[in-house]
């Protein structure tokens, strides 16, 4: 049989409007016609270059309840590929799950109406697809590990948070295993594992602005199984290969489209996999993503700051870009930077984030620091606090909370 063409896409976050204005022609948010644009980039790529089976790896919506537009401009996105004859597997990931354990998920539609070639992979378990051409392929699936459902059982409702990530980090691992054994009851068969989670040594993007709770990592190691041909992940929006060339691929394709500037000179785009039994050669595909580009001018050394700022900003390209200006300036320069006259001369942007003026000095003496910009989070927020004069109680109190929210984003 000739090598299967694996579509391999993930975290789309359909419903992000920040950075968008409505648009009159389709009366969505800008933003999400960006988002759905990548979407149809993929798709349409896929199906020109013959595309057997898509695996979208979680995060269909940017929440688990998207309104019925965006429900609708998905489902009419991956109905290309069903009527192609493409099997789609929709695995689902944290946006795409209900709070309540139970609920159904933002995908589970597609089983429930028994859309033609999907399948919807939200819970453990070995699938055997049949793809466009007739070649037959395993898919293992593992939906993002939820916490809650831990929290309904007796022996896990007295843990602490720690002890909670640990039993289920367990679980998922135990999981593994066990979906590993099963697909290698058929051993003929090229076998592709599909998670949505974090994994050991993997490089975060800016995902952390839109996760929800606190993630349990997966260690490497249990994805290098020789039962699994292609690791197909999701969750992370940073496109990476963890298992540095070797077999099998370990891949992250990254988010389809910019979140935000953490994401300013990150490519985005999805991976075309040519899978075999025991091999898997891969590509990434880059899109056509919204630029996002940060405008850094430094007038201090100017007699002219203004002039110098609408100088610089003509020299920049921000045609269809989301656009931000950092202007560094003396405390005498400050009120001579007009910011109308920049929103002017970015008429061109798609959008402008902000305009900020960065006066240095002003900083470090409210601050008492003279290198603010090599203070941690925590030493940065005790001076904030010491500039405002909060009571020393209140102060470690907030630390304290502080200190939890930051080891736990880490």
């Amino acid at each position: 049989m000739p090598p299967i063409n694996v579509l391999h896409l993930a975290d789309i976050h359909i419903g992000i409007e920040t950075y968008g204005r409505p648009d009159s022609k389709s009366g969505l948010n800008s933003r999400v016609l960006d988002f759905l644009r990548r979407m149809s980039e993929a798709i349409d790529y896929a199906l020109e270059h013959e595309v057997d089976l898509c695996i979208f790896a979680g995060d269909a919506y940017k929440n688990s309840r998207p309104n019925p537009t965006l429900q609708r401009e998905f489902a009419r996105r991956i109905k290309k590929l069903s009527d192609a004859g493409a099997p789609v597997v929709l695995l689902v990931g944290n946006h795409d799950m209900a709070a309540a354990d139970r609920s159904a998920s933002s995908l589970d539609i597609f089983s429930t109406l028994g859309v033609p070639n999907t399948i919807v992979g939200n819970r453990e378990k070995l699938h055997r697809v049949t793809c466009r051409r007739g070649q037959t392929v395993q898919v293992a699936t593992v939906p993002y590990p939820q916490r809650n459902r831990l929290l309904n059982r007796d022996e896990y409702r007295k843990m602490s948070i720690e002890d909670l990530d640990k039993a289920l980090a367990e679980i998922i691992n135990k999981n593994i295993d066990e979906l590993a054994a099963e697909a290698q009851q058929s051993p003929e068969l090229p076998t592709i594992f599909t998670g949505h989670f974090s994994v050991s040594n993997a490089t975060q993007g800016s995902e952390q602005s839109v996760m929800l709770g606190r993630d349990v990592v997966v260690l490497k190691s249990q994805l290098t199984n020789p039962a699994w041909d292609y690791v197909a992940l999701g969750h992370i929006h940073k496109h990476q290969e963890l298992n540095h060339g070797q077999q099998p691929p370990i891949v992250y394709p990254g988010s389809l489209e910019r979140i935000d500037f953490g994401e300013e000179r990150e490519a985005k785009g999805f991976v075309m996999v040519k899978l075999e039994k025991g091999q898997a050669d891969w590509e990434f595909i880059e899109t056509r993503s919204r630029r996002f580009t940060t405008i850094r001018i430094d007038a201090r050394e100017s007699d002219d700051p203004m002039t110098l700022v609408l100088d610089k900003l003509d020299e920049s390209f921000v045609n269809d870009a989301v656009a931000r200006v950092i202007v560094q300036a003396r405390p005498e320069q400050d009120p001579l930077i007009e910011d109308r006259l920049i929103q002017q001369t970015l008429s061109e942007a798609s959008y402008i984030a902000g305009i900020r003026h960065d006066v240095d000095r002003v900083h470090r003496q409210r601050l008492k620091a003279e290198n603010v910009e090599e203070l941690s989070p925590l030493e940065a927020l005790s001076l904030y606090f010491d500039s405002r004069d909060v009571p020393v109680e209140r102060k470690e109190t907030l630390l304290k909370h502080a200190r939890q929210i930051v080891e736990g984003a880490g």
